[in-house]
This record gives C-alpha cells, structure tokens and sequence, in this order.
C-alpha cells in the first residue's frame, strides 16, 4: 500500500523487478545508476527519479548513494480525481516513458521524507491519513522544480489517466478502444479527444504505444518467446505480432530482443 526505505536496504533492486506501486527515488549523496525499463538514469546528490506503475526498474551502479524509496498504490493514494492529476501532473509519472531525473530543494525535499517515515514506523492515530496527504508535497516540490527550470505545465485530465491505467492493466485482454470506452463510461470520441490533447495522437496510437512499451518490457526483461510474448499481449497470432511490433518499432521482436535482453 505505502512504504518508505533507505536507498543502502535495496537489494530488492539489485535485479529487474517490476511493482504495481509508483516509486519516486531520492538521492540524498552519492551517485546512483538505474535502469528504467530501456533507459539509463544517473542520479547525484538532491535528484528525484519517478517510476510508473509496472515500469521495471533496478540499480545498475550504487556509489555510496544515500536517500529514499517511496513506493505507495494507486488505491492508497488517488482518493478523487485530483489526487489522479496530481500523480500525473507535469508528467511526473508518466506512461510514455518519459522518466527523468529533477533535482529538488533539498531541505525541504528531505523533511518531508522524513516525516512519512516517521509517521509509517511509529503508525499513530490516523498515520495512514497523515501520510496521504504528507505525500502530496513531495508532489508539489518536484513539479515547482520542473516548472522553476522552464518546463510546460501540464495538466492531465483523470479520465484520460485513467484509460492509461485501464489499458497498463488488461494487456492480455487486448480490449478494443469500444471495450475501453464502455469500461470508463465514456464514448470513442471523448478518450480520442483527450488523447489528442495530451499525446497528440488518437486513442488507438495511445494503445499502440503502451502495448509496445510493455512488449519492450517483456523481450527486454523476461525471457519469454515471441510467441509467450504474444500471448501475454492478447495477440492470438504471433506472426500478426511480430508484424505489429516492426511496424511500430522498425525492427522485428526477435532482433530487439537480441540487442537489449538484459
């Protein structure tokens, strides 16, 4: 649901793992190196790093790197849609694996921490509300940040996040855009106008892009075949798969995952 650890207690993260948590990693000293699905990422001293839900993640280096994990689910914390946009706000966990390091104002950025940690190992009265809401500051500091070095606002709408999480979580399903829509409450037309709004693309290349992302995932990490990871995709043929990925990609899944099998 949510916990807080030391950056030195991570042998966890030693190997690939993935966790349907978002994860936001700071680096208090030191230098890490992770690896975020096909991404390598340094962070030094006062850096932030956000994870997605079911991103796969690890530490590739650690050089004497001091700080915190915090890891909470989406049910613990999105209690209303804005706690959804708040999540997603600025792209801070993004599903577009757009994962990026933000230096943040340290002081403050660590008194924070602090405080939750505080709050999860002493768990008094309400510590579970304490720490919901001791959250969302981090939040706002590592968005203040973005916006302070120049970034664009941007402001997510929950419908639209939630389809991003209606897709992430049914892979297997392969459900269409009319599945997708009736799942949520909404039409085609409603997630096509989000999705050109904060993707610039319609909802279907939206899908398209998530499912290769995960297709990504499962050749790079997994040790699966074209085939299981067809399957694993609610691909029924594995030639219409493998059609899928080059298209997308410009190489084939076999030669992906050739070249970045981890």
């Amino acid at each position: 649901m949510v916990e807080i650890i030391h950056l030195t207690s991570t042998s966890s993260l030693q190997k690939p793992r993935r966790v349907i948590k978002y994860v936001l990693m700071y680096c208090h000293s030191g230098k890490l190196v992770m690896m975020v699905d096909e991404k390598e990422l340094t962070l030094t001293a006062r850096d932030v790093l956000t994870i997605t839900s079911g991103q796969i993640h690890c530490i590739k280096k650690n050089l004497k790197a001091t700080g915190f994990i915090l890891e909470f689910t989406l049910d613990f914390f999105c209690k209303d849609d804005k706690d959804i946009e708040l999540i997603f706000h600025n792209g801070l966990f993004c599903h577009f694996a757009m994962n990026e390091v933000i230096p943040v104002d340290k002081k403050d950025f660590e008194e924070q921490l602090h405080l939750i940690q505080q709050e999860l190992t002493g768990q008094p009265y309400q510590y579970l509300i304490s720490v919901h809401s001791r959250i969302k500051l981090p939040l706002v500091m590592i968005n203040r940040a973005k916006v302070g070095r120049g970034d664009e606002i941007w402001k997510p709408d929950a419908l639209f996040l939630k389809f991003l999480e209606a897709v992430r979580n049914n892979f297997e399903h392969n459900y269409s855009l009319s599945q997708l829509s009736g799942m949520l409450g909404t039409t085609e037309l409603k997630l096509n106008e989000l999705a050109k709004l904060h993707a610039g693309k319609t909802a279907q290349h939206v899908i398209y892009g998530l499912v290769v992302s995960e297709a990504k995932r499962l050749l790079m990490y997994e040790n699966l075949t074209i085939k299981e990871v067809a399957y694993r995709l609610g691909f029924n043929d594995p030639f219409y798969f493998s059609n899928f990925f080059k298209k997308h990609t410009q190489v084939s899944p076999k030669n992906y995952q050739e070249n970045h099998s981890y």
